[in-house]
C-alpha cells in the first residue's frame, strides 16, 4: 500500500536525518512495511544508512536501503481548497 503512495511521486536524492518509511519487508532485520526510520549515514546516490528505532528510542536495526524501497516524509501543513472565513 505504501508503494501505492509513493507511485508518481518524485524520487529525490534524501539528506542525512530525513525521515523515511519503509516500502517493503526486511524480515532478516525485523522490519515491516511502514515502519518508519531515520537516515544517518549517505552510502552513494541510491544508497542510505537508515536507522530504526522502537518506541522506547533503542535501535531496532541499522540496515542499507536503496532510495526506491523508501518513502520521505515531510513534516510540511497541507492546505485544504477551502478558505478561511
Amino acid at each position: 500500500m505504501l508503494r501505492d503512495i509513493s507511485i508518481g511521486m518524485p524520487n529525490t536524492p534524501l539528506k542525512l536525518l530525513d525521515v523515511v518509511a519503509l516500502l517493503v519487508d526486511k524480515p532478516e532485520q525485523r522490519l515491516v512495511t511502514g515502519q518508519v526510520g531515520t537516515v544517518v549515514e549517505l552510502l552513494s546516490p541510491d544508497v542510505y544508512e537508515v536507522e530504526f528505532l522502537d518506541s522506547k528510542g533503542h535501535t531496532i536495526a541499522v540496515t542499507e536501503l536503496k532510495r526506491a524501497d523508501l518513502l520521505l516524509l515531510q513534516h510540511e501543513a497541507v492546505m485544504s481548497g477551502a478558505s478561511a472565513t
